[in-house]
């Protein structure tokens, strides 16, 4: 069975008519109908009920349709993929992500996948997570990656790290000195926020609200690097992924203190539009993230 036969079909189960049919397909209308009845030939069953104006898919004919739709999605897509990994030695990959993910996270993967396809270049660019869903949703991007991911039927989402969060604040500051923190010694203090539209911010809001803390927030930013400057200076305290302050930790401008009441964490996803057709370095690449290696 042909391909462009299935084709044919299906646009004849689309127009329900044979003569706007033939004219599609640049055949005659005895042409459609000799495939057609070469179909229920093969397949042993009445696909069209010729009865009817217009005409009408049969019990079997409609089971026909949607087989039929799949084996052609599914063939444009091995033919788009074919001709993508034709191109894997000047391929590109297009990845979108929030800061704090692409500058401290992203890297070691991007290393690990590198192994495998040298020629392949990742390129990478950093967004708001709002941004980063109107990208992907768009097909402007291949992959995005956020915090806290929302859920989109339109959208493939997929985990990715759970971050550690602990307490961020100056060398000089009272608490630096303390090995771990209850959250509650939070209470009241100046500190230091991501903006209300950023995901993290409500996350992080979420978490105080549950120990019913409340701070005083006196700076807002929309980047995790804003946060850290302002922490480094002794402008509050803030609540950070340990990941992205891993630098600041080790030169000291930054103190990272465990919480004594939980492990908390922040939630971070891979995001792909539905339907949106990847190359094979891109699928392995997605792999290589969810494997969290």
């Amino acid at each position: 069975m042909h391909i462009e036969m299935l084709k044919l079909f299906c646009d004849l189960a689309d127009f329900r008519n044979f003569s706007k049919t033939a004219e599609k397909n640049l055949i005659s209308q005895s042409a459609v109908s000799q495939q057609l009845a070469q179909l229920e030939l093969v397949h042993k069953c009445q696909l069209i009920n010729r009865k009817k104006r217009p005409i009408e898919l049969t019990k079997a004919g409609q089971l026909f349709y949607q087989a039929a739709k799949d084996i052609i999605e599914r063939h444009e897509q091995l033919k788009n993929e074919l001709k993508m990994l034709q191109k894997t030695s000047v391929s590109r990959i297009n990845v979108a992500a929030i800061f704090s993910i692409g500058m401290h996270t992203l890297p070691d993967y991007v290393k690990k996948f590198m192994v495998s396809y040298p020629n392949v270049n990742v390129h990478i660019e950093y967004f708001s997570a709002s941004r980063i869903y109107e990208l992907v949703l768009a097909g402007d991007i291949d992959i995005g990656l956020v915090a806290v991911p929302k859920r989109d039927k339109r959208l493939e989402v997929y985990d990715f790290e759970d971050e550690l969060l602990v307490l961020a604040c100056s060398a000089k500051h009272p608490l630096a000195y303390e090995s771990q923190v209850d959250i509650h010694r939070l209470q009241f203090e100046r500190f230091i926020a991501f903006e209300k539209d950023v995901p993290t911010r409500t996350w992080i809001d979420g978490i105080l609200e549950r120990y019913n803390i409340s701070v005083r927030p006196v700076m807002e930013f929309d980047n995790i690097e804003t946060v850290k400057r302002a922490v480094e200076i002794n402008s509050g305290i803030s609540i950070l992924p340990q990941a992205a302050i891993i630098q600041e930790v080790s030169t000291g401008t930054i103190k990272a203190i465990n919480f004594s009441n939980e492990r908390f964490i922040r939630p971070t996803g891979i995001i792909v539009r539905k339907g949106k057709i990847l190359s094979q370095t891109g699928r392995y690449f997605i792999e290589l993230l969810r494997k969290k290696a």
